[in-house]
């Protein structure tokens, strides 16, 4: 199998997993009783306001919240006619922000590039520092550059993210001058790209990758130095330490390749529990990424905002998981397209 057949049936795959996660998220999300018109609706009766209340019901009939829950999801995904015929997320069409008053994509608009750059960074940041630190660590077992980066690791595991956020947020602008809040300067933030601008986004990722990276970092490295340490114990370890081979190639060569499988497998799920554990991170920043928005879309039960969200995260899961696969062929020489029987 070729690596384009092999990226096209992945992509169909994707295609129906995104499908099958789409009806669970909307599912899901309308589990609560009510939603945020039906929500309002009751609350503009208590207080007696009529003309509210007819425009609630006036765009429960719009968006077809008065429908059956089965021919909701239809006219959401753009299968199914609505109230103006095929428009769904097929079609582009990513429903209303009731809490926002605005269509979904002008919510997310920008803040789905600033969460996915943001998460890019948190992702090399998380595999910058736990790989030196996992190797040196296996290599140097039982030494105090063990036991230091051990302490490093526990300490990323057991700060809160939100905690470390709040000290770098003071101490980072008080003595090295970093930026608070935001992905960028505020004169930017309507500018078309431009080489100050960039330099401004890379300015304001510093504390944001450092807070959302560092609990990955930790456990990755923790477990990285544990399957490094099961590798150097094997005996063709052993075998190529006896024949002479030098120390770096003897530690790169086979263990850390075999070591480094399951961080290569895991990029699809790290990219979602980044996401979601950057929102308290974000909310503390006041970063301008989808977390904030997702978090207000859950309390006030805005579906469509919520919902696509979800959707838009899953993506992103899918997509890890094919890049993972992809990178594993070049990494492993045992793993092949297809697997066959001698």
């Amino acid at each position: 199998m070729s690596v384009v057949s092999f990226i096209l049936r992945r992509m169909v795959t994707m295609a129906v997993t995104l499908l099958l996660v789409s009806a669970l998220i909307f599912l899901i999300i309308n589990l609560p009783p009510g939603d945020y018109l039906s929500n309002q609706i009751a609350e503009l009766r208590s207080t007696g306001q009529e003309a509210g209340v007819a425009k609630a019901e006036f765009l429960r009939q719009e968006y077809a919240l008065d429908r059956s829950l089965p021919e909701q999801y239809l006219i959401w995904i753009g299968v199914w006619p609505g109230p103006h015929g095929f428009s769904g997320i097929l079609q582009g069409d990513f429903g209303w922000s009731f809490e926002f008053d605005r269509p979904v994509s002008e919510v997310v608009g920008s803040a789905m590039w600033l969460t996915i750059v943001v998460n890019l960074a948190a992702v090399l940041f998380v595999y910058a520092l736990a790989l030196p630190l996992g190797v040196l660590a296996a290599a140097k077992s039982r030494t105090w550059i063990d036991y230091l980066s051990s302490f490093i690791g526990y300490i990323g595991l057991a700060t809160p993210n939100f905690l470390l956020a709040l000290i770098l947020f003071y101490y980072g602008n008080k003595y090295f001058d970093l930026p608070i809040g935001g992905l960028m300067a505020p004169e930017f933030e309507e500018q078309p790209m431009s080489f100050a601008k960039i330099k401004s986004v890379l300015l304001h990722l510093i504390v944001p990758t450092f807070v959302i990276g560092t609990a990955g970092a930790a456990a990755m490295m923790q477990r990285l130095r544990a399957n490094m340490l099961d590798e150097l114990n094997k005996p063709y370890v052993t075998t190529g330490r006896a024949k002479g081979l030098p120390p770096a190639r003897l530690l790169t060569k086979y263990p850390l390749r075999v070591a480094f499988n399951p961080f290569v497998a895991d990029i699809g799920n790290l990219i979602p529990s980044l996401i979601s554990g950057s929102v308290l991170v974000s909310v503390v920043l006041g970063l301008q990424t989808i977390g904030p928005a997702l978090l207000a879309a859950l309390k006030s039960q805005d579906q469509f905002l919520a919902g696509f969200v979800l959707l838009f995260v899953a993506g992103l899961t899918l997509i890890g998981t094919m890049v993972s696969d992809l990178l594993l062929l070049l990494l492993d020489p045992r793993i092949r397209f297809d697997a066959r029987t001698r």
